[in-house]
């Protein structure tokens, strides 16, 4: 396909700019930390809710009377 003017330029589909290969290498490094970061969230939640589950309940503190004025 020809350029029909000067305003547009023709790329070839399947051809990436330098800019759009950094972008997409950068969302993909985004997207690696973001699962290992939901990943060290659930289990470090499971390992915290075990360790709850697992400790005696504290018993309920009394409540205080109140003075009379």
């Amino acid at each position: 396909m020809a350029k029909s003017d000067d305003s547009q330029v023709f790329v070839p589909q399947g051809v990436r700019s330098a800019s759009d290969e950094r972008d997409r290498a950068l969302r993909q490094m985004i997207d690696k930390d973001r699962a290992a970061t939901d990943a060290k969230t659930a289990r470090l939640k499971a390992l915290r809710l075990a360790q709850e589950k697992s400790e005696p309940q504290p018993a309920a503190p009394k409540p205080h009377a109140k003075k009379a004025r």
